[in-house]
Parts: structure tokens; C-alpha cells; sequence
């Protein structure tokens, strides 16, 4: 896999957003600037989040780890396949993808775009295979990395 075909350093950002929908539409503008995402993205992000929360409790991989968030929508909104990873300043509620009436306070996100309706999955996948096989104290650390240069050249040596 060519990770900087995935990752993007244009596309590596920091946000002091502390409102989800506010959080999404900044990164959307953004995204839609850069050309990678489509001008009806945003709201079927926001709708596909509100109806199928994406915010991931990362207690099962470690203790003290911030939850992360892995909101995406699907390929007709999207130009460019990325993981578009977001440091967050402040906590952001967003609710559980396994237990969606639960609140979850996020400090990460990784926001999927995908071109192809079936390439969700194996975006969704090797994300969570990073997750699992990143050792808990280097995972620690980058989930709290504020800077995207350094998010994103982590990335590129360490995601497989």
C-alpha cells in the first residue's frame, strides 16, 4: 500500500472547534477548497453522523487513550480517496458507534473519504488495524499529537 496515497499533507489538520457540526463544516470547507470533497458533502456527513455515530471508545485498547471519531459518507460526495486525520484542542461529543445513545468525549478524529462504495470498509479496516497493532504508549502519544506535521509524518511510517 502507498501510504501517501492515503494520506495527505494538506489534509492533516488541527481544530479548536468544541461543537461536532461545527468541527465537520470546518473541515469541510476546507476538504472543499483542497478539491477533495463535493459541495453537498457536508450535509450528508453531518446526517450520516447524526443517524450513525461513528465516535469510538478506545478503553479496549489501553488505558487513558483519547476516543477517537471516524465520521465519513458515502463515495458520490467525495473526489480524492484520503484519511484525513484531526487533532482536536478541545473534547468533542460524539455518540458511540456501538452503543449510539452513549456520549463519548473525542480528542482524534480520522475522517474517511472514499470514491469507491465499496472501499469504506477496507479504509474503516486499516484503521482499526493501526489502532490494534500501534503499541499503547506510541498510540498515547499520537492520539495527542497537536501538530500536523508530525501526525502526518508518524503516519506515513508507522500505518500500514
Amino acid at each position: 500500500m502507498n501510504k501517501s496515497a492515503i494520506f495527505s499533507r494538506d489534509a492533516v489538520f488541527t481544530s479548536f472547534q468544541s461543537n461536532q457540526d461545527q468541527l465537520l463544516k470546518e473541515i469541510y470547507d476546507k476538504l472543499l477548497d483542497l478539491g477533495y470533497v463535493k459541495g453537498d458533502f457536508l450535509a450528508h456527513i453531518i446526517e450520516r453522523e447524526h443517524n450513525f455515530p461513528t465516535g469510538l471508545d478506545t478503553s479496549t485498547l489501553g488505558e487513558n487513550l483519547p476516543n477517537i471519531a471516524i465520521p465519513h459518507t458515502e463515495g458520490e460526495f467525495v473526489n480524492k480517496r484520503l484519511i484525513v486525520p484531526v487533532a482536536l484542542e478541545n473534547p468533542v461529543v460524539f455518540h458511540n458507534m456501538i452503543r449510539p445513545d452513549e456520549e463519548l468525549s473525542v480528542k482524534f478524529l480520522f475522517m474517511l473519504l472514499e470514491t469507491n462504495p465499496d472501499g469504506q470498509a477496507k479504509l474503516l479496516s486499516q484503521v482499526m488495524n493501526f489502532l490494534a497493532k500501534t503499541p499503547e504508549e506510541d498510540l498515547r502519544n499520537f492520539l495527542n499529537f497537536k501538530d500536523p506535521d508530525s501526525i502526518y509524518e508518524y503516519l506515513l511510517q508507522n500505518f500500514e
